[in-house]
């Protein structure tokens, strides 16, 4: 077979934009949606889109609230994010707010909901990673930027209602 009949897979790195894009994106992205009171910033999955919503959790140092607006995909009644911190190394704080506190709050189009968060593993982690990688053929091209294995994090319902302060 010539050269020129060969298929040749060129390996390339994905590229992410600088920090700083990233960031002041996540920004503006959090002022319109305080701006328009919420109506504008959320929206559901549809086909092979994600969602947004926004995580309300506890600081695990302060004990104060902290919200953030994350991308997400349903598995059944599950919410499932990806502890990605833009592809950047380090955990996201909100993570970290998780781990010491697992129970949030969620506001999505249609309403408040609250959820108990835990980070799937095994299996279960290979299955819902399988779920975004359907969205994203380059999912494990980013993934690999990290140092560290890329969290997938699962907010299940709950049906009490989480105290605020």
């Amino acid at each position: 077979m010539s050269n020129e009949h060969k298929s040749v897979e060129q390996k390339t790195t994905p590229r992410v934009a600088p920090r700083w894009f990233v960031r002041t994106v996540w920004g503006l992205h959090r002022r319109l949606y305080r701006i328009t009171g919420g109506r504008i910033g959320l929206r559901r999955p549809k086909g092979k889109s994600w969602g947004t919503l926004r995580l309300t959790t506890t600081g695990c140092r302060t004990g104060c609230e902290h919200s953030v607006l994350l991308a997400y995909i349903e598995d059944g009644p599950d919410l499932l994010l990806l502890a990605m911190n833009g592809w950047a190394d380090g955990e996201p704080a909100w993570l970290r707010n998780l781990r010491e506190h697992p129970e949030a709050c969620v506001d999505l189009v249609d309403g408040e909901r609250t959820v108990r968060s835990h980070i799937a593993q095994g299996d279960e982690r290979t299955r819902l990673w399988a779920r975004w990688r359907e969205l994203d053929a380059h999912l494990d091209d980013y993934a690999a930027l990290r140092s560290t294995e890329t969290a997938v994090v699962v907010l299940a319902p709950r049906p009490e209602p989480v105290p605020r302060s």
